[in-house]
């Protein structure tokens, strides 16, 4: 289970923080990318789910966050258009994030602490390394017959 109700653990987190435009209805916990060829908006930048070439494809690491301002939890999605929330983890801090139910895949649903995560190339959501060029997260719970998405305790190693 997730710790806490927050995306960002860390105490003191050193990453970067960011706002933008969401395109799509993403949850806090997915990792998103600048929307190419799409032009600012009242001065942001317009935010998709990451859906570079492959699983594990190397890019920015940018989670989505909560809205707090308007009193949204991290289990509720987005709707396209609004102002949106992210935040660039440093090495070491510890994140809540959405890991993608791969059931009917023939992929594990299980997982244990340690294990290493790779961001999807088309939810955004960490799933199980399968030779990802990048494997950017490692699991620090364990985790038995996911069934649904699910918030879980990570900590981001960087590329």
């Amino acid at each position: 289970m997730a710790l806490g109700n927050e995306i960002i653990v860390s105490a003191n987190p050193k990453g970067v923080f960011l706002e933008g435009i969401i395109d799509g209805t993403p949850k806090p916990g997915t990792c998103m990318q600048i929307k190419a060829a799409t032009e600012m908006v009242t001065g942001r930048f317009t935010w998709e789910v990451f859906n570079q070439a492959a699983d594990g494809s190397r890019s920015l690491v940018a989670v989505l966050l909560p809205n707090s301002l308007e009193g949204m939890l991290a289990t509720e999605a987005y709707v396209t258009g609004t102002r949106g929330f992210l935040y660039c983890p440093a090495a070491g801090e510890e994140l809540n994030m959405l890991i993608g139910d791969v059931a009917g895949t023939g992929a594990t649903s299980d997982f244990a602490i340690g294990d290493r995560l790779m961001i999807d190339d088309t939810t955004g959501k960490l799933v199980d390394n399968s030779s990802g060029e990048s494997v950017p997260f490692v699991l620090l719970e364990t985790i038995t017959d996911l069934a649904a998405d699910y918030l879980a305790y990570c900590m981001y190693t960087g590329h």
